[in-house]
């Protein structure tokens, strides 16, 4: 077990002085937790630091990064606790984040997104660490991570595979898998590791990278399926919101305006040969490759940030008000300047659907 007292000055790193202070108060907090239960009360104070770092930090992309960074901090300590009563023999293994935890996106409701990848033998290694790996996950639901309504996490046996069996099952997804599979498939693109061996995610990663970069018919599928999102902008009426139900009159920053940027910087990062997993680590990445204009990406990337924000500042007032935290948002109660900004966001989303149109054609 990783010694608690050890500083971590990597989770600080790239912050300002005053995020980068309260991310040490954070460790501190994790770092006092020595039980499952010490783990879970130190999960609700985490909770409202997060909330006070959101606040207090300027910018979606430093932002995001924090509240990724402080859950970081908490899954890592719920491993480290849960694991500590195991005993020796099992293989090497990295626990990896997926999804917006993978990609350091994560804002004030996330639910789990997570997988094992191991060293060795696939039904060997898999029976040694599924039982922990399921202890993982529901310690990370009783401190307030939810479990994955579609099961996309560790203790699920699809997803505690070996290097080898990871390997093979991307390949079936870049070589061989039908649109709706990669669809379903597309937050493993975006994993991380957090724990253990890293180096077996980055193996894999660097792995990936290479093997989707080549493939055109993988990056064209995944074109496809990003191309089906609409953008939520009308004809007569400039926001295209919802018309029916619960959320009437609002539009869902995540499924509708974000997911595009998302989409788009998973297939321009991919293109481009080399393993990112931050929608703007990805966008930047592709400039360098020469893919992408650096005045395209700059605008996508303050678009998308901006709708981060959005939803952030969204999800606050939902936590001040006492309701459940989501992502819908109606434009009629934003201020002038937030409306005028959401919508040139929005602009910036339609022309990268039309960029992704241009370059794989015959999908749009």
């Amino acid at each position: 077990m990783l010694d608690p007292n050890i500083p971590r000055p990597d989770d600080a790193a790239g912050f300002n002085a005053e995020a980068a202070s309260a991310l040490q108060q954070a460790h501190a907090i994790v770092a006092s937790a020595d039980d499952v239960e010490g783990v879970k009360q130190a999960a609700a104070r985490i909770r409202t630091l997060a909330h006070q770092l959101a606040g207090d930090t300027d910018g979606a992309e430093p932002a995001t990064r924090v509240i990724s960074t402080v859950n970081d901090m908490l899954t890592r300590r719920v491993i480290e606790v849960v694991a500590a009563d195991t005993v020796s023999g099992d293989p090497r293994w990295c626990w990896i984040a997926l999804g917006s935890e993978g990609r350091e996106e994560q804002t004030l409701s996330s639910d789990q997104d997570n997988g094992i990848i191991f060293e060795g033998s696939g039904e060997s290694g898999r029976a040694r660490l599924l039982g922990l790996a399921q202890r993982i996950n529901d310690t990370l639901d009783a401190c307030g991570f939810p479990l994955c309504k579609g099961n996309v996490m560790a203790g699920n046996p699809e997803w505690c595979l070996s290097l080898s069996e990871w390997k093979e099952r991307f390949r079936e997804w870049i070589f061989e898998g039908d649109p709706q599979a990669l669809l379903n498939a597309t937050i493993f693109f975006d994993l991380r590791p957090l724990y253990g061996a890293h180096a077996l995610a980055v193996e894999l990663g660097d792995w990936l990278a290479q093997e989707a970069s080549g493939n055109q018919r993988f990056l064209y599928q995944m074109a496809a399926n990003a191309l089906q999102r609409e953008v939520p902008l009308g004809l007569i009426r400039r926001f295209a919101v919802e018309r029916k139900g619960k959320y009437r009159g609002t539009i869902d920053l995540k499924m509708k305006a974000a997911a595009l940027f998302v989409d788009g910087g998973r297939i321009y990062g991919l293109a481009s040969g080399a393993h990112a997993v931050n929608t703007a680590d990805r966008f930047r990445l592709a400039v360098k490759a020469n893919r992408l204009h650096p005045s395209d990406a700059e605008r996508w990337i303050n678009g998308f940030h901006f709708i981060q924000s959005l939803r952030l500042k969204n999800q606050q007032a939902c936590h001040r008000r006492g309701e459940e935290m989501h992502n819908h948002v109606a434009p009629s109660e934003l201020d002038a300047d937030d409306r005028a900004k959401l919508l040139d966001a929005l602009r910036q989303a339609r022309h990268l659907h039309h960029r992704l149109v241009l370059d794989y054609p015959g999908i749009g």
